[in-house]
């Protein structure tokens, strides 16, 4: 669900292969809120049963919990929050059980967790095969348009300069360009580059965590950063379209156990999925990991500015 950096993303959400893609686990645990440490709240209203809403322990993904959990109070629905728990291991088994309602999850990567072998990769084709592997107990609601993926970046005088819209633009560039990423990202990416895109760069560097910083001082031309990387708005860079999706679905997407959410909650959470694009999730993460910012207090602003809190 390659990195933010990819190891640590893959730590953090407990994927079980290389081939699973993760969200960024930079965040810190705070404690197992399973063992009594959560916050909870409730709200008057809905059909009387108490949604527990989880999270990873990482920033985006307790944003995405909190924005979850307060449009579903916003709808009359009693909520349980239970944040910064851990891995996928944990959070999946907890969800099966019934300790946990509704996660915030990414497509992809929930698909690569639980079948290693599929090779789908379009938001529509992950959907399907996530409703055919998901057991009967638990599954997934509409998909937003925000994507925690990996991207081949540039900055926007780049992209001006050499008109950059699309990775298939950089043919004609590939080999005057020095490209930078995790440490495994050549192996990994460059003979499909080669075969996709047709893109032959002049070096690989590789940059890691710092590779939005790389682009910026312009020791690299383009990087791996991913798509909801707050550095993206910090330093005005551009993420190239994927046409031919070298890079698979990671949409933003609701994961239930289904004997826990009604009608009302199934639509508070589908709104929410509606209005949240890669751009807004962006802008918000960077309040959240640059500003130094609340999580619970940027999602209030979001559901309000939306008209969904």
């Amino acid at each position: 669900m390659s990195t933010i950096s990819r190891s640590r993303r893959v730590a953090a959400l407990g994927t079980l292969a290389a081939l699973t893609l993760g969200a960024t686990a930079c965040g810190s645990s705070g404690g197992n809120p399973l063992d009594g440490g959560s916050s909870a709240s409730a709200a008057t209203g809905g059909s009387g049963s108490t949604v527990v809403v989880g999270s990873a322990n990482f920033p985006e993904n307790v944003l995405l919990g909190s924005i979850y959990s307060q449009a579903l109070k916003a709808k009359g629905v009693k909520v349980q929050e239970k944040f910064n728990i851990g891995s996928r291991e944990v959070l999946y088994g907890q969800l099966q059980s019934g300790n946990l309602t509704v996660l915030p999850e990414y497509n992809g990567s929930l698909l690569a967790y639980l079948d290693a072998k599929s090779t789908a990769v379009t938001t529509q084709d992950v959907n399907a095969e996530l409703a055919k592997t998901l057991p009967a107990t638990l599954g997934i609601l509409e998909s937003s348009p925000a994507e925690d993926k990996d991207s081949l970046s540039v900055t926007q005088e780049t992209a001006d300069k050499d008109n950059l819209k699309s990775i298939a633009d950089l043919a004609a560039k590939a080999g005057e360009y020095t490209i930078g990423g995790p440490p495994e990202f050549k192996s990994r990416r460059e003979q499909q580059l080669k075969d996709v895109y047709g893109l032959t760069f002049k070096e690989w560097k590789p940059t890691g965590d710092a590779t939005a910083n790389a682009l910026k001082d312009g020791s690299i031309q383009v990087g791996n950063v991913f798509t909801t990387d707050p550095k993206i708005v910090q330093y005005k860079l551009v993420p190239l379209a994927d046409p031919k999706n070298i890079f698979g679905a990671q949409n933003v997407t609701p994961l239930v156990n289904k004997a826990g959410v009604d009608a009302t909650a199934t639509a508070a959470l589908n709104a929410v999925s509606a209005k949240l694009d890669t751009a807004g999730l962006v802008a918000l993460m960077k309040r959240v990991s640059v500003d130094k910012e609340d999580p619970s207090a940027v999602a209030k602003d979001w559901l309000k500015s939306n008209g969904l809190g």
